[in-house]
């Protein structure tokens, strides 16, 4: 299916590691261009090297104050079409293993770069009245995971940002969705095993196998599986879908609203 995004420009954040590499491949496998915002340096040079015509890297760290400036830089003289807004999550830990700083810490990388994200591109896409903005948060949105306090809270306010921005814009042609992931095979769920074999005695190995058994298909997701989603998302096909939260889990949210 051609999914029409040729000759169309996303930025990406995260492009370069586990589901955002799968979104920007995905993206520029349907010939649009990226501008693949990263932190590692090589990853970015090998990603412009499979793609040198349609990637401009960016090498930015979303996290540090500064960084969407970055990226505006880079982007300078192109509208973007849209936006993936993604980023690693924060570390493992039950509330009691938190502390405030880590809350404050949690709200800069979980929130507050991405409304300064959105808030950066969104007028551009308000103007020609088209674009489409897609995050990536969390399975735990709609089913909190143990060990993952920060992450439980803090996406749940970005969910309600996304809610609210878009029914406030919903006539504009400017659409804005979630992405829910469970588990996908991607570094951003080590953190779990080490958390899972830590606190019950048990191997690496061992604490993988117990999170695959507990999705209902039996394995964990693959990013270009999430990729090929996303990519419809942020496609014209998708314009009468906003304001809404896609689980991406192999069946393991149980609620019916999953």
């Amino acid at each position: 299916m051609d999914l029409k995004l040729k000759d169309k420009h996303f930025i990406v954040t995260g492009a370069t590691s586990g589901l955002g590499k799968g979104v920007a491949t995905a993206l520029l496998r349907e010939g649009a261009g990226v501008i693949a915002v990263g932190r590692d340096e090589k990853k970015l040079s090998a990603l412009h090297s499979a793609f040198p015509e349609r990637v401009i890297p960016c090498k930015a760290d979303v996290f540090v104050p500064g960084s969407i400036e970055i990226i505006g830089k880079a982007a300078q003289g192109i509208r973007p079409d849209g936006l993936l807004v993604n980023a690693a999550g924060p570390p493992a830990g039950s509330f009691l293993e938190t502390n405030l700083e880590a809350w404050d810490k949690s709200y800069r990388e979980l929130l507050r770069w991405k409304i300064e994200f959105v808030k950066t591109f969104l007028p551009s896409m308000l103007e020609v009245k088209y674009g489409r903005i897609l995050f990536i948060e969390s399975s735990s949105v709609k089913q909190p995971l143990e060990n993952l306090v920060l992450s439980n809270s803090l996406r749940l306010a970005v969910v309600g940002f996304v809610k609210t921005l878009s029914q406030e814009i919903a006539s504009s042609g400017v659409t804005l969705n979630i992405l829910a992931p469970g588990f996908h095979d991607t570094p951003a769920v080590e953190r779990l095993f080490v958390k899972r074999a830590s606190s019950e005695n048990i191997s690496l190995e061992e604490a993988r196998k117990r999170f695959e058994s507990e999705i209902k298909m039996g394995r964990f997701g693959n990013r270009d599986d999430f990729g090929s989603l996303a990519a419809w998302l942020l496609s014209p096909f998708s314009g009468y879908i906003t304001g809404q939260t896609i689980s991406v889990d192999g069946g393991f949210i149980k609620g019916t609203m999953g």
